[in-house]
Protein backbone atom coordinates (compact mmCIF):
# COMPACT_ATOMS: atom_id res chain seq x y z
CA UNK A 1 0.00 0.00 0.00
CA UNK A 2 1.06 3.53 -0.65
CA UNK A 3 0.53 5.96 2.18
CA UNK A 4 -1.80 8.81 1.14
CA UNK A 5 -0.22 12.22 1.63
CA UNK A 6 -3.47 13.48 3.17
CA UNK A 7 -2.50 11.87 6.50
CA UNK A 8 0.42 14.27 6.66
CA UNK A 9 -1.08 17.50 5.33
CA UNK A 10 -4.88 17.57 5.07
CA UNK A 11 -5.73 19.43 8.31
CA UNK A 12 -7.03 22.76 9.49
CA UNK A 13 -4.60 25.11 11.29
CA UNK A 14 -6.13 24.41 14.72
CA UNK A 15 -5.72 20.66 14.21
CA UNK A 16 -2.10 21.11 13.11
CA UNK A 17 -1.47 23.08 16.29
CA UNK A 18 -3.08 20.32 18.37
CA UNK A 19 -0.82 17.72 16.72
CA UNK A 20 2.25 19.82 17.53
CA UNK A 21 1.18 20.15 21.17
CA UNK A 22 0.56 16.42 21.45
CA UNK A 23 4.00 15.68 20.04
CA UNK A 24 5.61 18.26 22.32
CA UNK A 25 4.00 16.96 25.52
CA UNK A 26 4.07 13.23 24.74
CA UNK A 27 7.39 13.09 22.94
CA UNK A 28 5.74 10.94 20.25
CA UNK A 29 4.08 11.74 16.92
CA UNK A 30 0.30 11.57 16.70
CA UNK A 31 -0.64 8.04 15.56
CA UNK A 32 -2.18 7.74 12.12
CA UNK A 33 -5.41 6.39 13.64
CA UNK A 34 -5.91 9.75 15.35
CA UNK A 35 -4.88 11.65 12.22
CA UNK A 36 -7.50 9.79 10.19
CA UNK A 37 -10.21 10.67 12.71
CA UNK A 38 -9.29 14.36 12.48
CA UNK A 39 -9.35 14.34 8.67
CA UNK A 40 -12.91 15.13 7.56
CA UNK A 41 -14.43 14.58 11.03
CA UNK A 42 -17.91 15.37 9.71
CA UNK A 43 -17.73 12.47 7.25
CA UNK A 44 -15.97 9.78 9.30
CA UNK A 45 -14.11 10.92 12.38
CA UNK A 46 -16.86 12.09 14.73
CA UNK A 47 -19.05 9.04 14.11
CA UNK A 48 -16.13 6.61 14.31
CA UNK A 49 -14.93 8.10 17.59
CA UNK A 50 -18.41 7.96 19.15
CA UNK A 51 -19.04 4.36 18.04
CA UNK A 52 -15.61 3.12 19.09
CA UNK A 53 -15.73 4.91 22.44
CA UNK A 54 -19.14 3.39 23.21
CA UNK A 55 -17.93 -0.09 22.23
CA UNK A 56 -14.68 0.16 24.18
CA UNK A 57 -15.59 2.30 27.20
CA UNK A 58 -19.38 2.21 27.44
CA UNK A 59 -21.22 0.18 30.07
CA UNK A 60 -20.50 -3.54 29.67
CA UNK A 61 -20.04 -6.67 31.72
CA UNK A 62 -16.73 -7.00 29.82
CA UNK A 63 -13.92 -5.08 31.45
CA UNK A 64 -11.95 -2.46 29.55
CA UNK A 65 -9.06 -4.95 29.55
CA UNK A 66 -11.29 -7.68 28.05
CA UNK A 67 -12.45 -5.35 25.28
CA UNK A 68 -8.90 -4.24 24.51
CA UNK A 69 -7.91 -7.91 24.32
CA UNK A 70 -10.78 -8.48 21.89
CA UNK A 71 -9.48 -5.58 19.77
CA UNK A 72 -5.97 -7.07 19.81
CA UNK A 73 -7.28 -10.54 18.92
CA UNK A 74 -9.47 -9.24 16.08
CA UNK A 75 -6.52 -7.21 14.80
CA UNK A 76 -4.31 -10.30 14.87
CA UNK A 77 -6.85 -12.27 12.85
CA UNK A 78 -7.00 -9.38 10.38
CA UNK A 79 -3.19 -9.16 10.31
CA UNK A 80 -3.26 -5.38 10.92
CA UNK A 81 0.21 -4.58 12.29
CA UNK A 82 -0.70 -1.12 13.59
CA UNK A 83 -3.82 -2.34 15.40
CA UNK A 84 -2.07 -5.42 16.80
CA UNK A 85 0.63 -3.20 18.31
CA UNK A 86 -1.78 -0.58 19.62
CA UNK A 87 -4.28 -2.92 21.25
CA UNK A 88 -1.80 -5.47 22.50
CA UNK A 89 -0.05 -2.64 24.35
CA UNK A 90 -3.36 -1.30 25.67
CA UNK A 91 -4.59 -4.74 26.79
CA UNK A 92 -1.25 -5.43 28.54
CA UNK A 93 -1.49 -2.13 30.39
CA UNK A 94 -5.20 -2.58 31.22
CA UNK A 95 -4.73 -6.09 32.61
CA UNK A 96 -1.31 -5.25 34.03
CA UNK A 97 -0.42 -8.72 32.78
CA UNK A 98 1.66 -8.91 29.64
CA UNK A 99 2.11 -12.71 29.78
CA UNK A 100 -1.68 -13.22 29.84
CA UNK A 101 -2.17 -11.11 26.71
CA UNK A 102 0.74 -12.84 24.97
CA UNK A 103 -0.70 -16.26 25.89
CA UNK A 104 -4.10 -15.42 24.38
CA UNK A 105 -2.55 -14.12 21.18
CA UNK A 106 -0.20 -17.12 20.92
CA UNK A 107 -2.75 -19.88 21.60
CA UNK A 108 -6.31 -19.01 22.55
CA UNK A 109 -7.19 -22.59 23.50
CA UNK A 110 -4.50 -22.97 26.18
CA UNK A 111 -4.50 -19.37 27.47
CA UNK A 112 -5.41 -18.93 31.17
CA UNK A 113 -8.73 -17.10 30.67
CA UNK A 114 -12.34 -17.87 31.54
CA UNK A 115 -14.52 -19.86 29.18
CA UNK A 116 -16.98 -17.04 28.41
CA UNK A 117 -14.11 -14.86 27.14
CA UNK A 118 -12.42 -17.74 25.29
CA UNK A 119 -15.66 -18.73 23.52
CA UNK A 120 -16.35 -15.09 22.66
CA UNK A 121 -12.87 -14.59 21.22
CA UNK A 122 -13.21 -17.82 19.24
CA UNK A 123 -16.49 -16.54 17.77
CA UNK A 124 -15.00 -13.10 17.02
CA UNK A 125 -12.06 -14.76 15.30
CA UNK A 126 -14.38 -16.79 13.08
CA UNK A 127 -16.51 -13.75 12.28
CA UNK A 128 -13.42 -11.72 11.40
CA UNK A 129 -11.82 -14.43 9.29
CA UNK A 130 -14.93 -15.76 7.55
CA UNK A 131 -17.29 -12.80 7.66
CA UNK A 132 -20.04 -14.94 9.14
CA UNK A 133 -21.07 -16.94 12.19
CA UNK A 134 -23.89 -19.42 12.64
CA UNK A 135 -26.61 -19.82 15.22
CA UNK A 136 -24.60 -22.78 16.56
CA UNK A 137 -21.56 -20.52 17.02
CA UNK A 138 -23.68 -18.16 19.09
CA UNK A 139 -25.19 -21.02 21.10
CA UNK A 140 -21.67 -22.18 22.00
CA UNK A 141 -20.77 -18.70 23.27
CA UNK A 142 -23.94 -18.56 25.37
CA UNK A 143 -23.41 -22.12 26.64
CA UNK A 144 -19.89 -21.08 27.77
CA UNK A 145 -21.47 -18.50 30.06
CA UNK A 146 -21.50 -15.25 28.09
CA UNK A 147 -24.75 -13.30 28.22
CA UNK A 148 -26.61 -12.04 25.16
CA UNK A 149 -25.60 -8.50 26.16
CA UNK A 150 -21.94 -9.54 26.32
CA UNK A 151 -22.25 -11.03 22.84
CA UNK A 152 -23.74 -7.76 21.57
CA UNK A 153 -20.95 -5.76 23.23
CA UNK A 154 -18.29 -8.05 21.74
CA UNK A 155 -19.84 -7.70 18.28
CA UNK A 156 -19.61 -3.92 18.61
CA UNK A 157 -15.89 -4.23 19.42
CA UNK A 158 -15.51 -6.51 16.40
CA UNK A 159 -17.24 -4.04 14.09
CA UNK A 160 -15.12 -1.14 15.33
CA UNK A 161 -11.83 -2.96 14.83
CA UNK A 162 -12.68 -4.73 11.60
CA UNK A 163 -13.26 -1.25 10.17
CA UNK A 164 -10.25 0.34 11.87
CA UNK A 165 -7.92 -2.49 10.89
CA UNK A 166 -8.94 -2.29 7.26
CA UNK A 167 -8.46 1.48 7.25
CA UNK A 168 -5.08 1.09 8.94
CA UNK A 169 -3.96 -1.22 6.17
CA UNK A 170 -5.57 0.76 3.34
CA UNK A 171 -3.93 3.98 4.54
CA UNK A 172 -0.63 2.24 5.42
CA UNK A 173 -0.60 3.46 9.01
CA UNK A 174 2.90 3.84 10.37
CA UNK A 175 3.74 1.09 12.85
CA UNK A 176 5.00 2.83 15.97
CA UNK A 177 7.91 1.92 18.19
CA UNK A 178 7.17 -0.05 21.35
CA UNK A 179 7.49 3.24 23.27
CA UNK A 180 5.04 4.90 20.89
CA UNK A 181 2.49 2.13 21.35
CA UNK A 182 2.97 2.28 25.14
CA UNK A 183 2.36 6.05 25.11
CA UNK A 184 -0.77 5.49 23.03
CA UNK A 185 -1.97 2.78 25.42
CA UNK A 186 -1.54 5.10 28.38
CA UNK A 187 -3.58 7.77 26.57
CA UNK A 188 -6.34 5.34 25.54
CA UNK A 189 -6.74 4.05 29.09
CA UNK A 190 -6.87 7.57 30.51
CA UNK A 191 -9.01 9.29 27.86
CA UNK A 192 -10.72 6.57 25.85
CA UNK A 193 -11.59 6.95 22.20
CA UNK A 194 -13.59 10.18 22.26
Amino acid sequence: MMRPDVLNHGYRPATKLLFKLIRMFSGHPVPDAAKLVFYRPDFYGARAKAFTHAAMRGPSAWSVADRELMAAYISQVNGSAFCIGAHTATARRAYQDGPLVAAVLADLESAPIGEPLRATLRMLGKLTADGTVSADDMRRVLAAGATTRQVEDALAVCAAFDITGRLADAFAFEVLSREGFEAGAKYLLKRGYS
